[in-house]
């Protein structure tokens, strides 16, 4: 198609091939690069999983998106000083030399994630489960005595 404007011809470029994010570089070697920063670890590749932390009366609940990654590879402890760590992996899946790659936005890498916890939690009973992609971490808080208060009534005389 040709614009004719002012008397010239124009002549747009193919826009249906026109890449707006070929400059940046996909997650395919495990890395991410963004524009003004260095290159991350891919320790970072995770970094935009999301991860919602709540805690009530009885417990920390933790839950974290993580599609695509298997229970076996994902760790949940409580490490020295009272941090949940959840750390693992999104292993690549094998790839076909036949296939020619369009798109590849979808990360693969480790990850790692830490939250610190208050010191009232009971850690022997904490429990975490996975489900449809979902982690689910409980760990239940011990019950937080409320001080022994005696009120002492005042007169209006001197002791």
């Amino acid at each position: 198609m040709s614009i004719i404007s002012g008397g010239k011809v124009f002549e747009p470029l193919l826009f249906d091939k026109w890449d707006p994010l070929g400059s940046f570089t996909t997650f395919s070697d495990n890395t991410i690069y963004a524009p003004g920063s260095n290159c991350m670890t891919e320790v970072m590749i995770f970094a935009n999983s999301h991860f919602d932390w709540r805690e009530t009366l009885e417990a920390h609940i933790i839950e974290a998106d993580l599609p695509g990654v298997k229970k076996e590879d994902v760790k949940v402890e409580v490490v020295e000083g009272g941090i949940l760590q959840i750390h693992g992996e999104r292993k690549r899946e094998q790839e076909e030399k036949t296939h020619r790659w369009h798109l590849h936005e979808r990360g693969n890498g480790k990850f790692l994630r830490q939250f610190p916890l208050s010191e009232n939690v009971k850690v022997d009973q904490a429990k975490a489960s996975m489900k449809n992609g979902v982690l689910s971490v409980v760990i239940p808080k011990e019950e937080v005595k409320k001080p022994n208060v005696k009120s002492i009534e005042i007169s209006g005389e001197d002791i």
